[in-house]
């Protein structure tokens, strides 16, 4: 288990690899990817039990990631390529033809780590209770883990897969909400306004854990410590985010969920943000 400065200084990274992966694309998420670096990095090097050398698609053994909100993919790759599953200069072949790092996963172009193909919203959280329950069911311990947007909530599917998962009382299954409150069109609560979330999940009979900031790298952890100890039921942490957390003027503005940064932009960004592991 890294420690807390570790785990800043990994996310720190990650956040250099989003801004830079997109830019040479010339296309990308980057918005989104910013705000639930700091979640996905206390998975990745902290929280999960995984290990590159030994996974398999099926992860028996040990802990599953499904990314629901797939065009998050800039921090989904940058932090399996930091965890070791595969080089990260691989980071620079983001959406080109024939790479492996597609606009949205898929584990069809053989890229390790990836367990579910992720695009169409809505669809993830059906996946990894499935996972989950199956999990349980072959007495495998180990835990699920999925990552929904705030926005993708307004889909449909999402609360079929919580009906289902509270019903099964399926405890392996942790979900976290990226809830930056941005969407591609603007502001949630002006698009379609979700409310109250957390009464939301209580009502369909998860657990929920609110952190008021969800960038704050220990309150993640404090997070997921209490929800390990969560019987009976699933869970769900909801985080209180930053679309585009970590660079000024990207924070907070929905317009970079799906736009990627020029050259003279890249230069700002990387202004703010230390290179800690080397730049790929």
């Amino acid at each position: 288990m890294a420690n807390i400065e570790t785990l800043k200084k990994t996310a720190t990274q990650i956040r250099r690899d989003i801004v830079r992966m997109v830019n040479m694309a010339g296309s990308g998420h980057p918005g989104g990817s910013l705000s639930s670096t700091d979640v996905v990095t206390a998975l990745y090097f902290s929280v999960m039990k995984h290990d590159p050398a030994t996974w398999t698609r099926d992860c028996k053994g040990q802990d599953a990631f499904i990314p629901s909100a797939g065009h998050l993919a800039p921090v989904y790759y940058a932090a399996l390529a930091r965890a070791g599953y595969f080089p990260a200069a691989e980071l620079g072949t983001l959406r080109k033809f024939h790479s492996r790092l597609q606009g949205h996963p898929t584990p069809s172009h053989g890229l390790p780590g990836v367990v579910q193909p992720s695009g169409s919203l809505g669809q993830g959280l059906a996946c990894a209770a499935g996972i989950a329950l199956g999990k349980k069911l072959d007495g495998d311990n180990t835990r699920v883990y999925c990552l929904l947007g705030d926005g993708e909530q307004e889909e449909g599917e999402v609360w079929e897969s919580a009906i289902f998962a509270a019903h099964h009382g399926i405890d392996n299954l942790v979900a976290i909400t990226d809830w930056n409150c941005k969407q591609i069109d603007g502001d949630i609560n002006e698009v379609a306004g979700m409310g109250d979330l957390q009464a939301k999940w209580a009502a369909f009979g998860w657990e929920t854990i609110v952190v008021e900031n969800g960038n704050d790298m220990e309150s993640i952890l404090k997070a997921f410590d209490k929800a390990a100890t969560v019987k009976g039921k699933p869970v769900i942490i909801l985080l209180h985010t930053e679309m585009g957390h970590g660079i000024d003027f990207m924070a907070g503005k929905h317009g970079w969920h799906g736009k990627a940064p020029k050259a003279e932009e890249v230069a700002l960004a990387l202004e703010q943000l230390e290179e800690t592991l080397g730049d790929f």
